[in-house]
């Protein structure tokens, strides 16, 4: 290989008398050329830029993948230019368990039916979950690493290259300074001429990527309203999914308030302590070991009675509750030992046990 002997020792010399320049500047041993306040304000606007941008783009990814092994294999991926793999998200992978659980227990069974349902919420959520991913690191995250890999890259170059020429001005002045001879002076000035034109360039080429700084805010400003944009869809869906699901439960309240049978030798008032439902016109077993839910007339008390709105629909699972429709009113009220979850509804002759989430109580 060939090597310009003479263009490394110019390189060399001009870096040598750069840095005796920074050096005497900082010890104030030398003068510097100071930049007018409107470019100090540019160049400050662009530096606070760079830093919250890096900032918010370091915290978004950790809110769309809190994995730091897979953010770094999805950044070596991107680096090599290789599609990142599709993730299965925790949602999914936990109704996936639920539902493989449901068919070892039983999709018959209470528990079975109930993890299939959940699991099935869970893999919805976790699908929600990935589409959300996707569209913010396409919509949000890529344009602000495009600022910081691009523009960003490209207005720091330009600053470097007008500090070299800011460098090689002053330089050119403390030279003119020092020169005594006619000849001397008049080359220093020659070089000062040409310093100071390529200072101007560079100077109006470092301002214009400054000054450009204001299309990225409106750029950002812009990805920022399509982020919430596709939180506020993706928090949405989780919502309706899990008031779905809610309602859905609702519905098989007996999967949670099973009772266990009295045991042959249990007496007769031992029986009678079980907690009672008060349902109208039902019939009393005359054994307590007949029925483990024990079903008389109760009487409402004096006090304690509320008016309650119905929220949503609900048809009765069995003889002991009371279908509802959404938006009327009942009457309502509960009895010692009754399952907080559900009160005593009353609707003109009408009586029966109803969930408490489906009812809006009122003063």
């Amino acid at each position: 290989m060939d090597f310009n002997v003479k263009k490394l020792a110019s390189d060399a010399g001009v870096f040598f008398t750069r840095a005796v320049q920074f050096t005497e500047e900082k010890l104030g041993q030398a003068e510097k050329t100071e930049l007018d306040a409107h470019f100090e304000n540019l160049l400050a606007r662009a530096d606070c830029t760079k830093n919250w941008t890096e900032k918010i783009f370091r915290q978004t990814e950790v809110l769309l993948q809190p994995n730091p092994s897979a953010r770094i294999e999805e950044f070596l991926f991107e680096k090599l230019d290789r599609k990142v793999p599709s993730r299965t998200t925790n949602g999914e992978l936990l109704g996936q368990y639920m539902l493989d659980a449901a068919k070892d227990f039983g999709p018959g069974t209470p528990y079975g039916s109930t993890l299939i349902k959940v699991g099935e919420c869970q893999r919805r959520l976790g699908g929600g979950e990935r589409e959300f991913m996707q569209t913010s690191a396409i919509n949000f995250l890529t344009p602000l690493r495009n600022f910081l890999d691009g523009d960003w890259r490209t207005i720091s170059k330009e600053r470097r290259l007008l500090e070299n020429r800011r460098l090689d001005l002053d330089a050119c002045k403390a030279r003119l300074k020092k020169a005594k001879l006619a000849e001397a002076k008049a080359a220093a000035e020659h070089e000062l001429r040409v310093a100071q034109t390529e200072f101007d360039r560079q100077a109006e080429v470092t301002r214009l990527l400054l000054e450009g700084i204001s299309s990225t805010h409106v750029n950002h400003l812009r990805c920022l309203h399509e982020f919430v944009e596709a939180q506020a869809i993706y928090y949405n869906q989780c919502h309706q999914y899990m008031m779905d699901l809610q309602k859905e439960l609702g519905r098989y309240p007996n999967a949670f308030t099973v009772n266990p049978a009295p045991s042959s030798s249990a007496s007769p008032s031992t029986a009678a302590t079980l907690p009672v439902v008060p349902i109208a016109g039902a019939v009393s077993t005359s054994s307590p070991e007949a029925d483990t839910l024990k079903i008389e007339e109760v009487q409402p008390p004096a006090t304690g009675t509320r008016k309650a709105k119905v929220l949503y629909d609900y048809d009765a699972a069995d003889t002991s509750e009371m279908s509802l429709l959404a938006d009327e009113l009942i009457t309502v009220y509960t009895v010692p030992g009754m399952d907080p979850d559900w009160l005593v509804g009353e609707r003109g002759n009408q009586k029966g046990k109803v969930p408490v989430t489906y009812l809006e109580l009122l003063s």
